[in-house]
């Protein structure tokens, strides 16, 4: 039987920690488990849930900074902010629906644990680049904090900024403290309808070769475009590529006729007005198009990093393989990409592609005994399995927090 721990200040946790430690019991560690189905599975004793573990202790909107405990819902992080007119500028990404888990229930420290970033990290960074300081419990049940509330010069390792992208394997954050952002004034996106996703693609980067401050890029093959709930798209039956500005109200004007002259060898694009063009960014944030609906034939999810002028033929390689479905982010550096199901999830398949033409890949959605039987995260090299496993070793001696979630023995 698994036993589940909700604890409800830190000292509560390093209280738990410490006694996992002693009692060498490992333990899955998690927020409200929204993304749960992502990585290796593992049938642990104990299951550390910090759901409760929640409130935000510092806000002060002039200095654009942030704190919150790590279990803080990051519905409530976004309300508090929107009240006064700020957000998170990275946009996290809600990776819920798309993994078979709830959406709107993720916390603010699996945001940064996870490093989940979204559209606007082309122009802004990823979650990572945000974070200014963390409070946590290492293996040992040893409470820590690294970082502060202003971004400095780093001497030494930065240990806030290693907690993410973890997947609380190496410590349990308990509080952290980031840079939040005022909302733009004004949105519109120019949607340009049937380019091939090689143009498409070309189309994303040289729009972010000019200078109007491109925020977002995005490229859907047909049948994802045809998912979409924003019915005037969906009805185009194409591709789609699209590019979002934001600004002020008479900049972002200005700049969109002026990118729209720069990108006039790509057709005549639609524009999305600020309220459309806002509900066409929430979709893809929530990764709405590649959600599984009653009745879709099952299928697997991969998330893909490659050089943006590579994707395109990326994942033409993977077509002659498998059937597959693509949402390109980032101009193409990263793509969400919808395979059918297997017993390997095209594992064999997209890494032997990968190596040829470079990247890596992290099987986002798959079947528990799928994700057991291959490599969920980008295989390690020797040098970095080497590295790894001494960063594990030092902060989970006892390896108890979520052994085994990303790679196995780590």
């Amino acid at each position: 039987m698994v036993e589940i721990v909700r604890p409800t200040t830190e000292a509560e946790l390093q209280k738990e920690l410490i006694s996992l430690a002693q009692q060498k019991l490992p333990a899955e560690i998690r927020g409200a488990g929204s993304k749960a189905a992502i990585g290796r599975p593992a049938s642990l004793p104990v299951v550390v849930e910090l759901a409760k573990l929640s409130g935000i202790t510092l806000y002060e909107p002039s200095e654009l900074v942030m704190s919150a405990h790590a279990g803080t819902s990051l519905a409530q992080i976004e309300g508090t902010l929107a009240q006064r007119g700020q957000m998170l500028a990275f946009e996290p990404m809600d990776l819920g629906p798309a993994t078979g888990g709830a959406g709107g229930v993720q916390t603010i420290g699996g945001v940064f644990a996870t490093n989940v970033s979204g559209a606007r990290r082309i122009a802004t960074g990823a979650a990572r680049d945000h974070l200014l300081g963390v409070r946590a419990v290492n293996g040992r049940g040893e409470a820590f904090k690294s970082g502060g509330r202003v971004l400095k010069n780093v001497t030494g390792y930065d240990v806030a900024r290693a907690l993410t992208g973890s997947w609380g394997t190496l410590a349990v954050m308990s509080e952290v403290t980031f840079k939040v952002t005022p909302i733009p004034q004004h949105s519109q996106t120019l949607v340009y309808a049937g380019l091939s996703d090689e143009i498409g693609v070309e189309l994303l980067c040289a729009s972010l070769g000019t200078p109007f401050e491109v925020s977002g890029t995005a490229h859907l093959t047909a049948e994802l475009t045809s998912r979409l709930e924003l019915g005037s798209l969906a009805r185009e039956a194409n591709t789609i590529t699209a590019v979002r500005i934001e600004n002020f109200t008479s900049s972002v004007a200005y700049r969109i006729d002026r990118l729209r002259e720069a990108l006039k060898i790509y057709g005549t694009p639609q524009v999305l007005p600020h309220e459309t063009s806002m509900v066409f960014w929430s979709e893809l944030r929530r990764l709405s198009v590649l959600t599984p609906r009653k009745g879709d034939a099952a299928s697997h999810m991969w998330r893909i990093s490659t050089a943006p002028r590579l994707a395109a033929k990326v994942i033409d390689a993977v077509r002659r393989n498998m059937k597959a479905e693509a949402y390109y982010d980032a101009s193409g550096g990263i793509v969400w990409l919808e395979v059918t199901a297997s017993a390997d999830a095209g594992a064999a398949d997209i890494r032997r592609i990968l190596s040829t033409h470079g990247g890596h890949a992290t099987l986002i959605r798959a079947d528990a005994d799928v994700r057991a039987s291959v490599e969920v995260f980008q295989p390690m090299s020797t040098v970095v399995e080497r590295m790894t496993t001494g960063i594990k070793t030092a902060f989970d001696p006892g390896r108890i927090l979520n052994p085994g979630r990303m790679y196995a023995g780590v």
